[in-house]
């Protein structure tokens, strides 16, 4: 029997991607809800093992224009309840802090852009989650705001150079990541095309030629998430089942 993974997905732009192929393969299977094409989201993980929660334009708070938002993080809630292993990526590393009683705004050093050095701390190979990531020397950033007040009880995994939060396990099994593991150089075109006049020339295909280059080590680098997260899905579906 396959772990069910609830993932909930913003906009056409920002899918699961590598994530969602490399939790496939290690045995998952994804229940994808689209809420801004009109999927309902559930009312709690009953049925769930696992839940990912993937990026997106809007702002964690901006809950009035995007009303799944807030289904989104009581979802989050009910996770870090149940202890049911949940991942969020940019976005949705966002909204975990901020469902949890963090805060969130613009970042004021600036947009995060492009590949940076992954800062992990002394906590990070102890974590049941991040263990097999500390080889993982550079994540691929795509955001202006980041998590300006982590909630209580928070253990940071990793900070960017900027000191900004950058991996963290905010609840007992609900972690987040501000980069970005799932995208590869197909995905982030699409993103340069949305706001093609906010760079000076050459810079968005300087960033993603590095991407390219730097493709097989991000690969290598960043499976291991998912194989973890697929672990404790299939730990707790197993748990279930002799229950």
């Amino acid at each position: 029997m396959a772990a069910r993974v609830l993932v909930v997905q913003h906009q056409d732009d920002c899918p699961p991607a590598l994530v969602g192929q490399w939790l496939v393969e290690a045995g998952c299977a994804l229940d994808v809800r689209r809420p801004y094409a009109g999927d309902q989201l559930p009312d709690d993980l009953t049925g769930h093992d696992a839940f990912l929660v993937l990026g997106g334009s809007m702002g964690a708070d901006d809950d009035a224009e995007h009303p799944w938002l807030t289904a989104t993080k009581a979802l989050i809630r009910d996770a870090a309840d149940r202890g049911t292993p949940t991942l969020g990526i940019c976005l949705g590393h966002q909204l975990a802090a901020s469902a949890l009683g963090g805060e969130v705004a613009r970042n004021p050093h600036g947009q995060q852009l492009g590949l940076l050095p992954m800062g992990w701390t002394a906590a990070a190979p102890r974590d049941e989650l991040t263990a097999g990531l500390v080889e993982a020397g550079v994540g691929i950033h795509w955001n202006d705001d980041i998590v300006t007040r982590a909630p209580d009880g928070t253990e940071t995994l990793a900070t960017a150079p900027g000191g900004e939060l950058q991996v963290a396990r905010f609840a007992t099994r609900v972690w987040g990541v501000q980069l970005h593991p799932e995208v590869d150089e197909q995905i982030l075109a699409t993103w340069a095309e949305e706001d093609p006049d906010r760079y000076a020339e050459g810079v968005l295909d300087d960033v993603l030629s590095r991407i390219v280059a730097a493709r097989a080590q991000l690969e290598a680098g960043w499976r291991p998430l998912a194989t973890a997260l697929a672990t404790l899905a299939q730990n707790l579906l197993h748990n279930e089942y002799l229950i």
